[in-house]
């Protein structure tokens, strides 16, 4: 009998907070994805990958400021085995929340992030990670 131990996730996951003026913060979840993997943009169309995606738990001590951005060397490509044409990344990928909170409040802001990874022979199934910034 053998057993399959799981391999680890080819990329790895990081949160923080700054502030960048009086209650503004800016969150950054940066995703390192080892090669020849790749990550999905936010914006990949219907009948594609599955696109990056956030989900953030709601808090009143604090409003969101504008969507994430993505910062990272975007790549467009056609794939075949989807049909349509997919936004991708490489390497390392900046995803930026811009974050007001309200008063001198400290909280944490939290949620959670979806991502798939492929290379040129396979995809991953979608994972989902939580996190938890602190803001203060």
């Amino acid at each position: 009998a053998a057993v399959a131990q799981p391999h680890p996730a080819p990329y790895t996951w990081t949160y923080s907070a700054e502030n960048i003026a009086g209650n503004t913060y800016e969150l950054h979840f940066t995703v390192n994805v080892n090669s020849p993997w790749h990550t999905y943009s936010q914006f990949t169309p219907d009948g594609g990958p599955i696109p990056t995606s956030f989900s953030f738990t709601k808090n009143p001590l604090y409003t969101l400021d504008g969507k994430v951005k993505e910062n990272g060397k975007l790549q467009n490509k056609h794939e075949a085995v989807f049909g349509v044409d997919v936004k991708y990344f490489n390497g390392k990928v900046d995803f930026v929340q811009l974050v007001k909170v309200k008063g001198n409040a400290k909280t944490n802001f939290s949620g959670a992030v979806e991502v798939m990874v492929c290379n040129d022979q396979q995809c991953l199934p979608p994972a989902t990670e939580k996190f938890s910034i602190p803001l203060n």
